[in-house]
């Protein structure tokens, strides 16, 4: 079916309410959460609240925030992103979230503790040292140091002060940033994970910290708010990466923090038509949900005709990301594959794509290029 296909299947499919908790989305579109380094001194503005309102209006169902730093030294390396604690960024937080229910959308953070990721000296706490599973770096040279106990406590402590948070402040549910080789992922890959004690050796042991984390949020919120889990094969440049080879061995890290108290499952790929195991075509998400029985977002590409790797490897494709046409992603939608569909660049570059897709206006949606990294339009 050509781009300007059937606009009503696209809103039959797309425009379902999902409920999920205490939440009802109005629609089955999200918007992926995506760094974007806009908060001077790490609190939300004015041009930050107008950036998701703006989408929310447009038809987003559910806005996931990019992501925004726990209360812990170590969390983070920029004070242009966002941070998740102190009077000043809550109240900014606030802000957007009162605007966006105003658009008629839901929210919900997305928390995050970079780990190894993090450069030494990098703000908003330079001081701070650069924290890992086992001070191994995503390349396996050492780097910063392994975390205690008391690291991992407080670590735990400080996510579930900001899930608290998110729910006391009128957010909807809350995101953990569990994928792409920050600091929970560094726990759940093996490569990242070299610790002798409870948190690592097999799938089990290295899911510890993880549902040890989840239970510690699930505690810290109402039962009916939703938990979110951000999911991933891939890390930070290094595309191949797999925690998993097996659906067995996905079942082994899955099933504890659906027991800790996940709702949904956000499963992070790059193209999101892609096989994540041989003998079947499902997906990341669709493959978690067949495995727990819980809700998935999908996510990878959506709208568009390449992955993300030519907008920060350069010789890796196009400059210019191409409109595609979203045909196979509503056959999967029709199947329940999957639950909802984040969408990232393509609602970077035009905030009205859902609107635009959900009316048939396909032919008016603009592409995605580097230089719109530029602005928070």
């Amino acid at each position: 079916m050509s781009i300007n296909g059937s606009a009503e299947r696209a809103a039959q499919v797309l425009s379902r309410p999902f409920t999920v908790g205490g939440m009802t989305v109005p629609n089955r579109i999200a918007m992926a959460p995506m760094t974007r380094m806009f908060s001077p001194g790490g609190v939300p503005n004015a041009e930050v609240v107008a950036y998701y309102a703006r989408r929310a209006a447009a038809g987003v169902g559910l806005i996931i925030t990019e992501g925004t730093y726990i209360e812990h030294p170590s969390a983070g390396l920029s004070d242009s992103v966002p941070r998740f604690y102190g009077e000043d960024a809550l109240a900014g937080w606030a802000e957007v979230v009162q605007q966006v229910h105003l658009a008629g959308g839901r929210i919900a953070p997305q928390i995050w503790h970079v780990g190894v990721s993090r450069e030494e000296g990098a703000p908003p706490h330079p001081e701070a040292p650069v924290l890992s599973p086992s001070g191994i770096g995503l390349n396996g040279e050492p780097v910063g140091r392994a975390m205690t106990q008391d690291d991992v406590d407080a670590v735990i402590a400080a996510f579930a002060d900001a899930a608290a948070n998110a729910e006391r402040i009128g957010f909807d549910g809350v995101e953990l940033h569990g994928a792409h080789g920050y600091l929970i992922d560094q726990f759940l890959w093996g490569a990242t994970n070299r610790r002798s004690d409870d948190y690592g050796g097999d799938p089990a042991s290295r899911v510890r910290f993880a549902a040890e984390l989840v239970a510690a949020c699930r505690k810290a919120v109402s039962a009916e708010f939703p938990i979110i889990f951000r999911t991933s094969q891939w890390k930070q440049d290094h595309y191949d990466a797999r925690m998993a080879e097996t659906p067995q061995e996905l079942e082994a890290l899955l099933t504890p923090l659906v027991e800790a108290g996940v709702d949904v499952f956000h499963s992070s790929t790059r193209r999101y038509w892609t096989p994540e195991f041989e003998g079947s075509d499902l997906n990341l998400a669709g493959w978690t949900k067949k495995l727990t029985g819980k809700s998935t977002i999908t996510v990878g590409s959506v709208g568009l005709n390449q992955d993300f790797l030519p907008t920060f490897v350069p010789g890796t494709g196009s400059e210019q990301t191409q409109v595609a046409d979203i045909e196979n992603l509503l056959d999967r939608l029709e199947r329940d594959e999957f639950d909802l569909v984040a969408v990232g660049r393509a609602l970077l570059a035009d905030p009205e794509w859902a609107a635009k897709v959900l009316s048939g206006r396909t032919a008016e949606l603009v592409p995605f290029s580097k230089d719109q990294l530029g602005t928070l339009h």
